[in-house]
């Protein structure tokens, strides 16, 4: 069972909508708690965000041509090949020398790098670079945000990603490995982006680097055809909010001993911006675990600091030609209905935080996010970017340098809970149409815990009241005092769940 650390962030005591108001439900779409959806009062019961439990790098740099590693897809399972799928974003020891390679697992832990031979490196072909075109170099050779389509009736277009670390132009593939570009216009991007695939309504979803308040911001771009795009105008910024907790977070950061403290501490300069945004539909909602970059630190081309410490010849002419910044990432969670009206979740705290230097974590100083959650029976894998250092003067250092992909884990629906104590709480729902034959929970009681369910009329009477469900349940079926009447298939109706002791994850028909 996993164990996840705890947000606290809202305690709801009153209702929270009209009952007369109707939410669909669609059988086996789970009902989660992130927003107020469907529900229509709450009393009692505490909202809680739950952090993924971190399980380590489990791809790391192991290679000659390796130094860091990182991803802008989610591992994808290939139907045909059996296993999933990986691109990874490949820094060498040879400076300025970088590109894409790719790994492959079948259970999504222990993974391969197959030699591919498509991109030469040191003179040599024997590696798992992938490359559009064997002569191309980065920015131009990066093969990024790779999706599975199995629903394009051409198998060539199986996988769909983008090519280029400026500007973004669609490419295809029959098997991730060999690809092909669309002749149709570069999406603009700076040099951060994400892509998910939304298969409910078969639309590709693209965040794209962009301006903003406070920085980089992230544009959000559909297509239902990978050809055709469009700018949805909707652009995920920071805000002044961010701008004071992140000044909080930052002076938190330098206090704590344990963690890793950025090179450069220059409070004038302290700023929170949107560095990446993985955006991906679960259920009915849309997440987006924007990647919250704190800047502690930013100093010119000209600052004199930089001659007191021992460069390397390289880095030195890299900071006296574009000066030097540094701070530190986490992943927040976000979540919207439609893609536009986004709502902050967990008061802004970390879904995926930084881990402390004693360990010997990868993920000390950066985190990128995922670009999807990987659905593995009752749990969801989060597969990110875990990076040691961030500043121009940090690299080819040993305690800084490095990053590879690590793998955290969440109960299934595990994002948010309704908890109650030893006092039982209430949720209802707004009135639906019923269909399906089960009604099923996500729960975990504690001790003499128990969660309930009633069926109620529109005249909020009780039709039918269910067994107690005691203990963990990931998907819990709900057992009735007395058989459901035949006659409430297609009938308006609320759910009212009663709780004790107990986290209460989704519900959903069947």
């Amino acid at each position: 069972m996993i164990r996840q650390r705890l947000v606290l962030f809202l305690l709801l005591l009153a209702t929270v909508a009209s009952a007369q108001e109707t939410a669909p439900v669609s059988v086996g779409e789970r009902q989660l708690f992130l927003d107020d959806q469907g529900i229509a009062k709450i009393d009692g019961l505490q909202r809680t965000l739950h952090q993924p439990e971190k399980r380590g790098a489990v791809i790391k740099p192991d290679q000659p041509w390796e130094t860091t590693l990182q991803t802008r897809s989610s591992p994808v399972w290939d139907e045909q090949a059996k296993q999933y799928k990986l691109w990874l974003i490949t820094s060498t020891p040879a400076p300025g020398v970088a590109g894409t390679t790719y790994a492959e697992s079948v259970d999504g832990v222990k993974w391969t790098k197959p030699i591919l031979r498509q991109w030469k490196y040191q003179d040599s072909l024997e590696n798992n670079f992938v490359a559009v075109e064997p002569d191309s170099a980065w920015p131009a050779n990066a093969i990024l945000n790779i999706v599975y389509d199995p629903d394009d009736v051409d198998p060539q277009r199986r996988f769909k990603g983008f090519l280029g670390a400026i500007g973004r132009q669609p490419i295809v593939s029959p098997d991730g490995i060999h690809w092909k570009k669309l002749d149709v216009p570069v999406l603009p991007s700076s040099d951060e982006s994400n892509l998910s695939y939304d298969r409910q309504s078969r639309t590709f979803i693209a965040t794209l680097k962009t301006g903003g308040p406070f920085g980089r911001s992230h544009g959000i771009w559909t297509s239902k055809d990978f050809n055709t795009w469009t700018n949805t105008g909707v652009v995920f910024s920071a805000d002044a909010e961010d701008q004071t907790l992140g000044r909080r977070n930052i002076e938190q950061c330098f206090a704590d001993s344990a963690r890793r403290h950025p090179e450069y501490n220059i409070p004038d300069t302290y700023n929170v911006d949107v560095y990446n945004l993985g955006l991906f539909r679960y259920e009915g909602l849309y997440l987006a675990m924007p990647a919250m970059f704190h800047r502690t630190g930013q100093v010119s081309k000209d600052w004199d600091g930089f001659d007191k410490m021992e460069l390397s010849a390289a880095i030195l002419g890299e900071v006296r030609k574009y000066g030097d910044w540094t701070g530190f990432h986490h992943a927040q969670l976000a979540c919207s209905r439609d893609l536009h009206s986004w709502t902050r979740l967990g008061n802004r705290q970390p879904f995926l935080d930084l881990s402390p230097l004693a360990g010997g974590a990868y993920d000390t100083q950066v985190i990128m996010p995922p670009s999807n959650a990987v659905v593995h029976g009752d749990e969801l894998w989060f597969y990110y970017t875990g990076i040691k250092g961030y500043a121009y003067v940090s690299s080819g250092k040993p305690e800084t340098s490095g990053g590879a992909i690590c793998l955290a884990v969440l109960r299934r629906d595990g994002f948010v809970s309704l908890d109650a104590g030893e006092t039982p709480g209430t949720i209802t729902s707004k009135p639906f149409k019923w269909s399906g034959s089960k009604l099923m929970a996500n729960v975990e009681t504690r001790d003499r815990g128990e969660l309930r369910a009633e069926v109620l009329d529109t005249a909020g009477e009780v039709i039918a009241t269910s067994q107690p469900l005691k203990g963990n349940h990931p998907r819990g079926e709900f057992r009735w005092s007395q058989a459901l009447p035949k006659s409430l298939h297609g009938r308006q109706v609320s759910l009212r769940f009663t709780l004790r002791e107990a986290s209460f994850y989704a519900w959903w028909a069947e």
